[in-house]
């Protein structure tokens, strides 16, 4: 079969590999979709130590059921399309007890610590069967959309950490493919305004087909003035921070109500994540500031049924559809902004 595999940085191969075997208590998926994560290009670029190489990579894949283990647990057969929360929990230790599996301690991704998804065939481990990491997909959902359903968790896993009430006013700061995830499935849980900051006037362009309310190009007015002025002089009630960088963490606390909320939702490289915040507004505002990673798999369920109603619009997200053996040509996409997803559809 044809696999994108990874190797070192820079070393990303499309190679063919032996079928693999599904276990007693295994799946075995025929890959149909797997989209390319900003966390993909950065491996390519810059490495990543988690990944056991060399190692078929994808995490963000949908496919269906070809193969069910005679003790595979979750009661799947054969014809089922599913996804995956990807990153496998341990289901044991003191994070899991408490039903916080995204931040187990022993977490093992697909294409990093098992064989990922960038592949026609993917084998789902036991671990993912026992601790509920597989969620059905309804069979009339196209591939290219089910296949991000990944990432709109991870947005799902956002705004539920924010408490948001219906008609509240949602600011996202950065308008990159997660950034619109966020604001787009703020709409769906009941945002009634949503202000949309971003840098980059490309990437403003693209965030024009999502609906959000107001467009600013911090750039080029005062971000905070229009905010306020937005909001009636208060700041917003929630702010999602989708840029990873350091000074739009930092100016949040400035953008939201008393008793509002700051999502840290994109992270900072290592070595450069230190922060200088102006303790004042969160004290004397009682802010709340938060921090999101990853998704668990009920974040996953919640994401493949708004995908499925179409209130996160996938066909706009997945603004490229490629063979998988033009993996370097997504790359190539994601880098030139040209790109919101990548999906990559491996050969039937």
């Amino acid at each position: 079969m044809k696999a994108v595999v990874y190797y070192a940085p820079g070393d990303i191969r499309v190679e063919d590999l032996p079928m693999p075997n599904c276990g007693a208590d295994e799946l075995l998926v025929r890959v149909d979709a797997c989209a390319v994560c900003g966390t993909d290009w950065k491996s390519f670029k810059h490495g990543n130590p988690r990944i056991k190489a060399p190692l078929t990579m994808g995490h963000e894949f949908t496919g269906v059921v070809v193969e069910a283990g005679a003790r595979a647990a979750g009661g799947f057969a054969v014809g089922d399309r599913i996804v995956m929360a990807t990153s496998i929990s341990c289901g044991t230790c003191f994070y899991c007890r408490r039903r916080w599996p995204n931040l187990c301690i022993d977490l093992a991704p697909m294409g990093f610590s098992f064989a990922g998804g960038m592949a026609q065939y993917v084998v789902i481990p036991a671990l993912a069967l026992r601790n509920g990491h597989v969620v059905k997909t309804p069979q009339n959902l196209p591939p290219e959309h089910a296949a991000l359903a990944e990432p709109v968790s991870c947005a799902v896993n956002s705004l539920q950490q924010c408490d948001l009430q219906p008609g509240d006013t949602v600011l996202v700061l950065g308008a990159g493919p997660m950034g619109l995830m966020n604001a787009c499935v703020a709409r769906s849980f009941g945002a009634g305004k949503i202000l949309l900051s971003e840098v980059n006037e490309v990437r403003l362009k693209q965030a024009e087909a999502f609906g959000c309310d107001v467009l600013i190009n911090p750039a080029q007015e005062d971000l905070a003035a229009r905010v306020m002025g937005e909001t009636g002089g208060f700041g917003a009630d929630v702010a999602i921070v989708a840029a990873p960088a350091a000074a739009p963490q930092e100016q949040a606390v400035h953008l939201v109500r008393k008793r509002g909320t700051v999502v840290l939702f994109a992270s900072l490289p290592s070595g450069a994540s230190h922060l200088t915040i102006d303790s004042r507004p969160i004290h004397y505002g009682e802010l709340r500031i938060v921090g999101t990673s990853d998704s668990a798999p009920w974040h996953v369920e919640k994401a493949v049924e708004l995908l499925a109603a179409g209130t996160v619009p996938a066909a706009k997200l997945a603004t490229h559809v490629l063979p998988l053996d033009r993996f370097h040509a997504a790359l190539e996409l994601m880098e030139s902004g040209q790109s919101l997803r990548v999906v990559l559809q491996p050969p039937r």
